[in-house]
C-alpha cells in the first residue's frame, strides 16, 4: 500500500504527520494522523498508542484539542488517531450525525450497503497496525483509548484482543450500547436485527467473555449530558464486578462530554499506558 502525505508538521521536538491510503478492509481512501516523538528511528523504535474518536469526529479532534502531543513527545510514545469511518462518494451514508459517515462504531457490517465498505473493526484491529508497524518506526507494543463512540471501540476491541495491547483506556466509553439509543440505531442497522451478533461488539457482555485481564482506566464526567441515556457506565460496572475483571472507573465531578474533558485528564491516561508499556 502506498502513503500519500496529506500534512507535516513539527511539534514538541517530534512530527504531526497526516495520510492517506487505500483500505483493503474498507475499500476506500482511508486517512490517519500520527505523530512521532523525538529521537524516534529505526534504530529506536517506539510504542504506539492508537486513539479512536467519538462521533462526527476525524482524525484531527484529538491531535488538535487533547493537549496530547507535549505529554507523548516526554513519554517517547507515538499516536495513532485514525478517521472514524469510510469516507467517499460512494462509500453508504444515512441523514443523522449517529449514522453512516463518521460513525463507523468500530464494528464490521454485514447489511448491505453497509457491509460493502464498514469494516472498521478490521481496520483498526489489523490492518492499520500492520501498516503503521511497516512504515514508521514504532514497535508491536500497542496500547489502544478513545472517547465516548471511540471509548466504545477501544474497551470492545481490547476485551477480544487482550494480546495484541498493553493496556486500554476510554473517556466516557459508551459502554453497553446494546441498550442504549445510539448503539440500538447503529448496531440494527449495520448488523441486522439479531441481537446475538451484537453482543460481539458490547464491552459490557464482552467482560464475561475475557480469556486475559488488561489494565484499564475509565474516565467520565458527573455532568455528562449523555451518561445516563447512552453511556450507562453502571452497566460495565456491574458486568466486571461479576467477573472480577479489574478496572479503574473515575467519576469526574463538574466534568461534560467535552474535550475540555479530555485535555484534562489525557496526561493521566497517556502515563497510565507508559507505565504498562
Amino acid at each position: 500500500m502506498s502513503l500519500t502525505e496529506i500534512s507535516s508538521a513539527a511539534c514538541f521536538g517530534g512530527r504531526h504527520l497526516q495520510y492517506s491510503h487505500v483500505s483493503d478492509s474498507n475499500h476506500c481512501t482511508m486517512r490517519f494522523a500520527i505523530y512521532l516523538p523525538p529521537g524516534a528511528s529505526n534504530d529506536k523504535k517506539v510504542p504506539v498508542l492508537y486513539w479512536l474518536s467519538g462521533l462526527t469526529c476525524t482524525d484531527e479532534n484529538f491531535m488538535q484539542k487533547a493537549g496530547a502531543l507535549g505529554i507523548a513527545a516526554k513519554l517517547g510514545l507515538a499516536i495513532v488517531a485514525p478517521d472514524t469511518s469510510p469516507r467517499g462518494d460512494d462509500v453508504a451514508d444515512a441523514d443523522s450525525y449517529d449514522l453512516g459517515k463518521g460513525a463507523g462504531f468500530y464494528l464490521n457490517a454485514t447489511r448491505m450497503p453497509w457491509a460493502k465498505h464498514y469494516k472498521m473493526y478490521d481496520y483498526v484491529v489489523s490492518e492499520l497496525p500492520a501498516f503503521i508497524e511497516a512504515n514508521f518506526p514504532v514497535s508491536e507494543q500497542r496500547a489502544i483509548s478513545g472517547h465516548s463512540m471511540g471509548g466504545h471501540g477501544a474497551l470492545s476491541i481490547a476485551l477480544k484482543n487482550a494480546d495484541r495491547y498493553s493496556s486500554v483506556s476510554a473517556f466516557s466509553p459508551i459502554c453497553n450500547p446494546m441498550s442504549c439509543p445510539w448503539g440500538v440505531k447503529a448496531f440494527s442497522t449495520y448488523l441486522g436485527e439479531d441481537t446475538t451478533t451484537w453482543q460481539d461488539y458490547d464491552s459490557s457482555v464482552l467482560l464475561g467473555r475475557a480469556s486475559k485481564h488488561l489494565p484499564m482506566l475509565i474516565d467520565q464526567g458527573e455532568s455528562d449530558n449523555f451518561l445516563s441515556e447512552q453511556l450507562k457506565p453502571e452497566a460495565f460496572v456491574s458486568a466486571a464486578e461479576q467477573v472480577n475483571y479489574p478496572y479503574q472507573l473515575r467519576m469526574q465531578k463538574g466534568y461534560d462530554h467535552s474535550y475540555y474533558f479530555i485535555a484534562t485528564f489525557i496526561e493521566d491516561h497517556l502515563r497510565f499506558h507508559a507505565e504498562h508499556f
